[in-house]
């Protein structure tokens, strides 16, 4: 398999490096420690949600036989599945689990980093993405951005 060609600057690579970004907050720069089981049963179920999220969201482009990566020019505009609700599911189940880690941490630094998340992936790959699909898809893609919300 070869390395894809924006190496490192792809989402999961993003979504790691913010987890590493939370833990490394908790363990040095807490501001606050809020940890419980409660609290920890909640991220683990979020992260694990999120993670579910991306597989069954990544499954559809397989599906479709579309290109994943956010650069790449798209074979076909997904409307089906997790697409029906959300234009950007893989981004949120991303932000799901980044949470979901933020959480699990039990501090309040990781949550800072945590709501940094979405705006950075928005305005690193979402926007992007939705002007690429509106390019090669047009009005189709236009009538599936006024009838499904964004996150």
């Amino acid at each position: 398999m070869a390395m894809p060609r924006d190496f490192p600057d792809l989402p999961p690579v993003w979504a790691l490096g913010a987890i590493l970004a939370e833990w490394l907050a908790a363990w040095w720069l807490p501001l606050w420690r809020f940890a419980s089981p409660v609290t920890t049963g909640v991220g683990v179920a979020l992260f694990v949600g999120g993670i579910g999220v991306i597989v069954w969201s990544a499954l559809w482009f397989r599906r479709k036989k579309t290109p994943i990566e956010p650069r790449e020019t798209p074979k076909a505009l997904i409307v089906e599945g997790p697409y029906r609700l959300n234009r950007n599911p893989i981004y949120t189940g991303m932000t799901l689990a980044v949470f979901g880690a933020a959480l699990w941490f039990g501090a309040l630094s990781p949550l800072l980093v945590a709501a940094a998340f979405p705006f950075v992936i928005m305005h690193r790959f979402i926007k992007g993405e939705e002007a690429g699909l509106h390019r090669t898809f047009g009005a189709e893609a236009e009538a599936y951005f006024r009838r499904t919300r964004r996150w």
